[in-house]
C-alpha cells in the first residue's frame, strides 16, 4: 500500500478544518475553482430530505451560488441518490462551459444543462442511514478521463467517513460532558485559573481540577489547552 494511502486511512482529523487541504488537493487534480461538501438531512420520503452545504470555497458569493444550486439540482441530486451511486455530471450556460468525460461516459449520469454559469461533476456518497451526500466540484471547463473520476470518487468517500466521524465524536463527547464540566471549561477557556473557577462556581480548587481533568479525558485531549481548543471547536463553550 502506497504511504500517502497509509496516512490518509492512519491520521485522524481534528476538525472541518482539517477537510479543506483535502479538498483543495481534490480541486486542483482536475483544475476546477470550487468545491462544496453537501450532506442529506431529513428522514422519510425523498421529498422530505434536503442538502445542507456543510463545506465549500465559494467565498462572499456562498449563499447565492448555494441557492442557485440547489433551486437548479437540489431535487434531482436527492431523488438521484436514492437510486445510483453514479457521478452526475452538468453543462454550464455558454456552449464552452461543458463537463466531459470520454471515455467514462456510459458510467455518469447528466443533470439538465444551461442552468448555471458554471459546469460541474457531483459524486454522490451513501453511507447507510447517515453520512449521505454529495461532493461536488464546479469549472468553466472539465475533461475527466476515467481514472480520475474513480480517484475522485473514493476520495470523496472519505471526506464524507470523515465528516461523519467528526460528528459522531461531537455527539459522543456532548452526552459524556457533564454541566460542571463545561462550566469550568467555559471558564478556563475565559482566562480564569483553578482558584478563581473555584470561587466562581463554590467549588473546591481539588473539584475543580478534578473536573477539568475529567473533561480533558473524555474531549481525547492531553492537556486543559487543548480540551479547551475542542471543546470551543465542537462548540460546547463559547
Amino acid at each position: 500500500m502506497p504511504a500517502e494511502s497509509r496516512q490518509t486511512r492512519s491520521s485522524r482529523i481534528s476538525g472541518r478544518s482539517d477537510l479543506f487541504p483535502k479538498l483543495v488537493a481534490m480541486l486542483k487534480l482536475i483544475d476546477a475553482q470550487h468545491f462544496a461538501v453537501y450532506r442529506l438531512h431529513g428522514s422519510g420520503l425523498p421529498h422530505k430530505h434536503r442538502l445542507v452545504c456543510e463545506l465549500d470555497n465559494w467565498g462572499s458569493a456562498n449563499s447565492v451560488i448555494a441557492k442557485s444550486f440547489l433551486e437548479a439540482y437540489g431535487d434531482a441530486m436527492i431523488e438521484h441518490i436514492d437510486k445510483s451511486l453514479l457521478p452526475l455530471m452538468w453543462n454550464g450556460r455558454d456552449s464552452d462551459s461543458t463537463a466531459e468525460t470520454p471515455d467514462f461516459a456510459a458510467f455518469t449520469q447528466r443533470l439538465k444543462p444551461h442552468l448555471l454559469p458554471f459546469a460541474g461533476v457531483a459524486f454522490p456518497v451513501r453511507l447507510g442511514a447517515v453520512g449521505n451526500g454529495y461532493v461536488v466540484f464546479t469549472a468553466k471547463f472539465m475533461d475527466l478521463a476515467s481514472d480520475v473520476i474513480v480517484e475522485l470518487h473514493g476520495r470523496s468517500c472519505r471526506v464524507m467517513m470523515e465528516l461523519l466521524s467528526l460528528d459522531e465524536r461531537r455527539s459522543q463527547a456532548a452526552e459524556a460532558l457533564s454541566e460542571r464540566e463545561i462550566a469550568c471549561l467555559q471558564l478556563a477557556g475565559d482566562g480564569r485559573i483553578s482558584e478563581e473557577i473555584a470561587e466562581k462556581l463554590g467549588l473546591s480548587v481539588h473539584t475543580v481540577n478534578a473536573y477539568l481533568g475529567s473533561a480533558t479525558i473524555k474531549l481525547d485531549s492531553v492537556n486543559r489547552i487543548q480540551a479547551i481548543a475542542k471543546a470551543i471547536r465542537f462548540g460546547y463553550i463559547s
